[in-house]
């Protein structure tokens, strides 16, 4: 029996199987035992062309990040992209336009930003099929997933893709579980609870382990919500990617009022009509938001600063980041730096190395 007919026949005897306290156990099991296989059946197998990157899938990362573009076929995607960046994607009104990931680059206050148009993903990607193993594999390395979705069709789209993306290990808006696992060589297997968890227990810990063949190993549940489908993630480590998902509605000209305020009011949303160009910019600052960078902008002595220009730095990142970002011995030379913008509480506030920059913050770095 090939990977493929065990991955069924394991979701068959999940789907027969009622879900209730007594059924638990056996059902991590089997969830464990699924990841396991559909890891497996992704991997690329020697000789087969078709689980590589393949032909124009070997898009060379650039730029200060990367979104790639995924959906099913003929929902917009190359229509968006020819708007939000000078790429021309071939465009028509059938399916599987898009044959190779197409490259764009987008503006955005200094920043530049690759724009991946990839094919547009089938039910059932996640098994290899149409060009499934290829689009995932490309989804895999951007920062920010644009999910563009046919407004008309919400709620069948959006949860066959998701599911497609979860079944290879790609968490959608989400945070890696707060879970410490650590394998060794002898010892046994140790598990420790901060607080009593409401979904994971020794048993059921200590089966999914074996099942993976780890026999001796540390566990520290810090998640008294953690369950074990977060446990076998983080088993799994290596074959994750926890990546921000921005869901873009198209043809919301062809929707109702009432259900366009209420797509536009979810979370992690944003709407469009790429027919009639409206929320193309919306579309833009959204995806700005959800990519969480920061523009800093550098300023000599007695210069403006050059507005044109833009160092990305990642959330949270400070005066020490932005050393690195300009030129990594300037940190051995620094001084102070002078901070204008958001994070100083005057201007111009004199700051050391540990001070945490905000987006449009001018910085001049003193040397000694």
């Amino acid at each position: 029996m090939g990977v493929a007919e065990k991955i069924k026949e394991i979701e068959e005897e999940m789907r027969r199987t009622q879900k209730n306290k007594a059924t638990e156990y056996h059902l991590g099991l089997l969830k464990g035992k699924l990841a396991r296989l559909r890891a497996q059946l992704l991997e690329p197998q020697p000789g087969d062309k078709s689980s590589g990157g393949g032909s124009g899938f070997d898009v060379s990362k650039s730029g200060d990040a990367r979104i790639a573009l995924v959906g099913f076929p003929s929902v917009g995607k190359s229509t968006l992209l020819s708007k939000i960046t000078k790429t021309k994607s071939e465009v028509a009104a059938y399916a599987f336009t898009t044959l190779t990931a197409i490259p764009g680059v987008m503006e955005y206050g200094g920043a530049e930003i690759q724009i991946l148009d990839l094919p547009g993903i089938i039910e059932g990607a996640s098994e290899g099929k149409g060009r499934g193993r290829q689009v995932i594999s490309a989804a895999k390395t951007s920062d920010l997933i644009m999910m563009v979705l046919d407004a008309t069709k919400k709620v069948e789209q959006r949860v066959l893709l998701e599911a497609e993306l979860e079944a290879v290990g790609i968490r959608l808006n989400k945070q890696p579980p707060n879970i410490y696992l650590k394998a060794k060589k002898t010892g046994g297997v140790k598990i420790t609870f901060m607080a009593a968890s409401k979904h994971l227990d020794e048993r059921m810990i200590t089966g999914v382990l074996r099942d993976y063949k780890i026999l001796n190993a540390e566990v520290l549940v810090r998640d008294e919500n953690a369950n074990v489908d977060d446990f076998i993630d983080v088993i799994n480590a290596q074959h994750r990617r926890y990546i921000p998902c921005l869901y873009v509605y198209n043809k919301i000209d062809c929707i109702s009022l009432p259900y366009l305020d209420q797509l536009a009011r979810e979370p992690h949303t944003a709407v469009m009509s790429c027919e009639l160009d409206l929320g193309i910019n919306d579309v833009i600052d959204e995806a700005w938001k959800e990519l969480n960078l920061l523009r800093i902008y550098t300023k000599r002595k007695g210069v403006a600063p050059d507005f044109s220009e833009a160092l990305i730095v990642r959330q949270n990142s400070t005066i020490s980041d932005v050393c690195d970002r300009i030129h990594r011995t300037l940190k051995e030379h620094f001084k102070y730096a002078l901070v204008w913008g958001a994070s100083a509480r005057h201007v111009p506030q004199r700051v050391g190395l540990s001070h945490p920059v905000a987006d449009e913050d001018v910085v001049s770095i003193v040397t000694k």
